[in-house]
């Protein structure tokens, strides 16, 4: 008996030396890919071989206007962030001033080419470009104004939030802005983005004026009071009226916050919100984070909450980036390798991040050693390039998707949720939920109060990896709707024109206001091209 013992005792000892020197290996190999020698855009294989492949018109006139183009790249492709939508272009334009613009406008008209409008690329279904377009590249169009009077500043389209946050740190910070701050100023107008701030709202709504550069060269500012029509269909719409020149935008005072973390059951959040984060002012941040651990899959909830304290004569230190990415980035590589590295990440989540977190502003009780809280000014939070989400795994790369669902509908459309992620196998690397407001923009994604939830989830970059993604983005669209929600637009195209009809029923009125705008079709993109000749 007692020699049956020690050899079954010896097998599982064998056994687990094997998954720990398996485990080993696996991290190595991820930390190898995700700490390489220097991590740079990915060249994934070619998914839509029609869409690289393209050839020059040959009847482009050279002239003196051509000359004075600040041409970034003839030819060649353009890919965005999800690294499956590489696209043969006519060029790409370095703006950096209007006249710029102006004459690759005029360039475009005389040559029969249609114009796209570019930031960073991080819409991920070709928002940002066309087959045989030319590309105006806005990311150095970037001059800012601050006006302290009336609490706003006037930034040009091209202009970073991540500039932004520390060209007015320390003293002031933005209103409405993503998450994160790599995104440019009009690639967030385009999509109407929203953001931490529970309270303001989306970008949209601390919008006071733009002014645009139309298909025909004239420039028109739009607000709520002048052009109204006009600057309802800008904000949101995707850069298909015109180019953004500039934006008058509201700004705040940049105060102190308490950051707080709380884990919940996901069923409890309606109420925690309500009742503890939404009715008190204070609060001014928020966001939350559901499970992707296996064992509480979208069942737990982390809520952080950032709430505004009063400390006089405390010295707010500069900006600096997000500590630990290293750490950071093996922890995410890590967690797309199955159940251990998803159920590590929600424990480090949990418990080590927490201990991550930059709290350099020290109270006066933590100063006299009365008691400990971490607190940070407003951009602290926001102040985010993602810098740790980048790596050299090959054939691997990360997709976007966003619902916006009614507030009452959340836990039933939660449910549901699980269900698709888990039938369609989905590697789910994170699921935030922020607050949305109604909204009043044309193509509108919150018709009513809404939250929103974000799916961050990891993909091969082969066809029927993307079939698969194609499939599990039909069934949560199909979810969506069946809950009275919308989803959001600047993703991957796996949708149908009447997927497309039904959560946005007003699509057809936006496609015919762009042809009122732009009657020759100038500003086009693939977005555009794929279902506005589907009315």
């Amino acid at each position: 008996m007692n020699k049956l013992k020690q050899i079954f005792i010896r097998k599982i000892t064998y056994v687990i030396l094997i998954i720990l020197i398996a485990i080993v290996v696996v991290i190595q190999r991820v930390i190898y890919l995700s700490e390489g020698p220097k991590l740079t855009q990915k060249a994934c294989p070619p998914l839509f071989p029609d869409s690289e492949d393209g050839s020059q018109p040959t009847n482009i006139k050279v002239d003196a206007l051509a000359r004075l183009i600040p041409w970034e790249q003839r030819g060649g492709s353009i890919d965005d962030a999800s690294c499956l939508d590489k696209t043969a272009v006519f060029g790409i334009v370095e703006v950096k001033n209007e006249s710029d613009i102006k004459n690759a406008l005029i360039f475009a008209k005389e040559n029969n080419l249609k114009v796209s409008i570019a930031g960073v690329k991080h819409s991920m279904g070709g928002q940002a470009f066309l087959k045989g377009a030319m590309v105006l590249n806005m990311v150095g169009f970037n001059k800012k104004i601050l006006n302290e009077a009336e609490n706003t500043m006037t930034v040009q389209s091209g202009a970073t939030w991540h500039d932004i946050q520390n060209w007015l740190h320390p003293k002031y910070a933005v209103k409405a802005m993503q998450s994160t701050d790599i995104f440019t100023v009009g690639g967030s107008i385009s999509v109407n983005a929203h953001g931490m701030d529970h309270q303001v709202g989306s970008l949209g709504k601390t919008i006071q004026s733009l002014r645009i550069m139309l298909p025909d060269g004239t420039i028109k500012t739009a607000s709520r009071t002048e052009n109204p029509e006009l600057f309802n269909l800008v904000i949101g719409g995707y850069g298909l009226f015109g180019v953004v020149l500039d934006a008058k935008i509201d700004i705040t005072e940049n105060v102190l916050y308490r950051s707080e973390r709380k884990v919940i059951n996901y069923t409890e959040f309606l109420d925690t919100y309500n009742n503890q984060i939404n009715s008190d002012p204070d609060n001014q941040l928020f966001y939350g984070h559901l499970s992707t651990g296996p064992q509480s899959f979208l069942k737990e909830m982390i809520l952080y909450t950032y709430k505004k304290v009063d400390e006089p004569g405390v010295q707010i230190p500069p900006l600096a980036e997000v500590s630990a990415i290293p750490l950071r980035r093996l922890m995410i590589n890590f967690s797309k390798q199955g159940y251990l590295g998803a159920t590590l990440k929600w424990f480090a989540e949990k418990y080590i991040e927490p201990k991550l977190e930059s709290c350099d502003i020290k109270s006066r009780a933590q100063a006299l050693g009365e008691g400990e809280a971490c607190l940070v000014s407003r951009n602290e939070p926001m102040h985010d390039s993602v810098k740790y989400l980048k790596n050299n795994l090959k054939n691997d790369t990360d997709i976007l998707q966003e619902y916006f669902i009614p507030r009452g509908q959340f836990v039933p459309f939660v449910d549901e949720m699980r269900k698709v992620l888990l039938a369609n196998h989905a590697n789910l690397l994170n699921a935030s939920v922020r607050v949305i407001h109604k909204e009043d923009n044309f193509l509108n994604y919150a018709p009513q109060d809404s939250f929103a939830i974000v799916l961050y989830l990891n993909q091969k970059t082969d066809a029927q990896a993307n079939q698969n993604m194609a499939k599990l983005t039909s069934d949560l669209i199909d979810l969506s709707n069946e809950y009275s929600g919308r989803f959001f637009l600047p993703y991957q195209l796996h949708y149908t024109f009447e997927q497309l009809k039904k959560s946005y029923p007003e699509i057809n009125g936006f496609f015919a206001d762009k042809k009122k705008y732009d009657p020759d079709g100038l500003f086009r993109n693939t977005f555009y091209e794929k279902y506005s000749n589907q009315i």
